[in-house]
């Protein structure tokens, strides 16, 4: 099968949206499927390809991160994608590139799959004033509709997405699929001891010392400044816990001066933004992960620091319920003291017992391979391929002819004819 992945963004840039199409890249082409990723690239002066990759001229928006932002409409983008000849386009991103794949699927008559990865409801205010929030927010809804509505089949890393749907009027099936995670590359056995070392060192923290850790975009959606928050209100210098912030975003030196006036800069360490490679020691010499958002739908993030090993500390989230479980791969809290008493619990359990839930996070996440992805989603390419044939089969072609040609009829005007001398009137 030959498959185009759009995306607006691709390495070398890394979020969660690029870690899980390359995934899906990767695990396809292990599978023996060919793959061709079309991209917004800033630094392109022309559309070319190279290593499997179309990149698209793009112009930087400083908005999103220095993320390329590219034209939707391409004759070149056209012809390159129709010469790689592909069964399926999966979009993964509604801006340029995605709705060029749209267009470039209908065009070609070509199955479309679309996942939603993102909430926008809570990145609204990154385009638009908050007296304009409402609008946009119904705008938003309207667009992401459209590409739902195009598609042949939906899917979305939680049953968050499901909802999202649902509230826009849409009521296509969502195949939840979760996010993959390099399960490889995040094996606590083969990340090196002198690394984690040297991580420790680097930030002054102890041995004696219990370390929390999120990774994110530091956007105002992740609500780290809650987490700040908690931690001022009850957690204590001499208790020797500590806070890592990993990552960057517009809101890194407003959490910086926050922590600052809260009086807790001392527990709390801001790393900036570090390279995907260099990740795992960190959370390899970590005790737990911590997040309180609730925006994500399947942080890629949590699923690594659980494939390390990480017990998972997370803000009450009904949508994505499920994914942390109470004492099997972490634990849920709802507010600042079931915040620190869930960490003072794992700070508290016996080697054994936190030797065991440490390997359950790993277990939790054993299925969510490059592989394990691949083969979820070809089963929905397969679909949206029976949905697509089934919808260009002669007979419905012939059908929605005739209905189209019987709406032209009844919509023909009407006509009054008046006799001389009669006052009836006939149509």
């Amino acid at each position: 099968m030959k498959i185009a992945l759009f995306t607006e963004t691709y390495l070398p840039h890394i979020n969660g949206v690029v870690t899980h199409v390359k995934s899906l890249k990767d695990g396809l082409e292990q599978l023996g499927h060919e793959v061709l990723v079309v991209t917004a690239d800033a630094d392109a002066h022309r559309h070319y390809i190279a290593d499997g990759v179309l990149h698209c001229p793009a112009h930087t928006s400083h908005r999103f991160y220095g993320y390329g932002v590219a034209m939707p409409l391409s004759t070149t983008r056209l012809k390159m994608v129709s010469r790689f000849q592909p069964d399926v386009i999966h979009v993964h991103n509604e801006f340029g590139i995605g709705l060029s794949g749209m267009m470039i699927a209908r065009t070609l008559r070509i199955a479309l799959v679309y996942t939603l990865h993102t909430m926008y409801d809570e990145y609204i205010y990154y385009i638009a004033p908050q007296t304009l929030a409402p609008m946009a927010t119904r705008l938003s809804h309207k667009y992401t509709k459209l590409f739902a509505k195009s598609a042949q089949a939906l899917t979305g890393p939680s049953k968050k997405c499901e909802e999202y749907f649902r509230k826009e009027g849409v009521y296509k099936t969502v195949n939840v699929i979760p996010n993959p995670v390099d399960l490889e590359a995040f094996n606590p056995e083969k990340i090196d001891p002198v690394k984690k070392e040297a991580f420790r060192e680097r930030f002054g923290y102890t041995e004696q010392m219990m370390i929390g850790i999120f990774v994110g975009r530091l956007g105002r959606e992740k609500s780290v400044d809650l987490l700040l928050r908690y931690w001022k209100e009850t957690i204590h210098p001499e208790e020797q816990i500590r806070l890592l912030v990993v990552g960057d975003g517009p809101c890194k030196e407003e959490l910086e001066a926050l922590s600052g006036e809260l009086g807790i800069s001392d527990m709390v360490t801001f790393a900036g933004k570090i390279l995907h490679d260099e990740i795992p020691p960190y959370f390899a010499a970590c005790d737990f992960y911590i997040t309180a958002s609730t925006s994500d739908t399947n942080s890629i993030s949590m699923l690594e620091g659980m494939a390390t090993g990480l017990p998972v500390l997370q803000i009450t989230d009904p949508l994505n319920e499920g994914q942390v479980q109470d004492g099997v791969n972490g634990f849920i809290f709802g507010s600042a003291q079931e915040m620190a008493e869930k960490i003072h619990l794992l700070r508290g359990m016996p080697e054994d017992q936190l030797s065991n839930l440490r390997a359950s996070a790993r277990r939790s996440v054993e299925n969510s391979g490059a592989l394990d992805l691949a083969n979820y989603v070809i089963k929905v390419y397969r679909s949206a391929l029976r949905e697509r044939t089934r919808k260009n089969h002669p007979f419905r072609l012939y059908s929605r002819a005739l209905r189209r040609k019987r709406k032209l009829r009844l919509k023909r005007p009407r006509f009054k004819i008046h006799r001389k001398g009669d006052s009836e009137s006939h149509v």
